[in-house]
């Protein structure tokens, strides 16, 4: 319905972007309601021409909200087509130009391709999903950073952070004050500062909410075990209450 390439879910399945409820044996992937709102945002920030990278960071924000974010997808796209109508608009005086020899300015052959309301509309909205919450830093940092990475430093990323989630699932008999849990804990906040933005304390105890808040958070992170997102939720929370003190 929404015209992706099943080798398109994989790759955001991949990358952590867009997770299947679940797979089953001969390798189907099942989706959600839950899902399907979630490929709807993708797809919005895609047709507003956000990478992946600057997507998925929009929506593991903590504080995002999907009712704001349709709001000013709203936005955009209404300049979109402000732009779109402003641009038939000069296809139509260029006709009349060689048609009726009408004479046109510069600014009336190329003003309509400029891009600058958009892309300052489109700053100001990815700059508030994380600035309201006070980390516009990490937005900035975390987009310099994940747009140099190639498909496959995404998957050696992502294939550490799974590393890390199964090596905490194996651990869940332990209580989440144990040193090996808050070893692994302290590798999760190092990896997410050395590849995507310096993860405070406060960032780092707002992830640790989301895990067990956001359904496709916990969703993600329980196929590794089940009961996995609310343990790791426990083991952050100890260890940044440890690091505060």
């Amino acid at each position: 319905m929404a015209g992706i390439s099943v080798r398109m879910l994989h790759h955001y399945d991949k990358i952590g972007l867009l997770v299947p409820e679940s797979v089953n044996s001969a390798g189907y992937r099942f989706y959600s309601n839950g899902d399907i709102e979630k490929l709807q945002q993708i797809l919005f920030f895609k047709e507003l021409d956000f990478s992946l990278s600057e997507i998925k960071d929009i929506l593991l924000e903590p504080g995002f909200d999907k009712k704001k974010a349709l709001i000013s997808h709203r936005e955009l796209l209404t300049k979109k087509r402000q732009r779109l109508e402003k641009i038939i608009g000069t296809v139509d005086r260029t006709l009349e130009k060689y048609e009726r020899k009408i004479d046109m300015n510069n600014r009336e052959m190329l003003g309509a391709f400029d891009m600058g309301a958009i892309e300052k509309h489109k700053k100001k909205y990815a700059e508030e999903a994380f600035g309201k919450y006070g980390h516009t830093d990490a937005y900035k940092e975390s987009m310099e950073k994940t747009s140099k990475y190639t498909e496959k430093e995404w998957a050696d990323i992502m294939g550490k952070w799974n590393a890390i989630y199964q090596n905490l699932a194996q651990l869940m008999d332990k209580q989440p004050s144990d040193p090996q849990v808050q070893k692994l804990v302290e590798q999760n906040r190092q990896l997410i500062t050395k590849y995507f933005y310096n993860c405070t304390l406060d960032i780092f105890r707002g992830l640790a909410k989301m895990y067990v808040s956001d359904e496709g958070f916990t969703k993600n992170i329980d196929k590794n075990k089940k009961g996995l997102a609310a343990f790791l939720n426990d083991a952050i929370a100890i260890y940044c209450d440890n690091r505060q003190k």
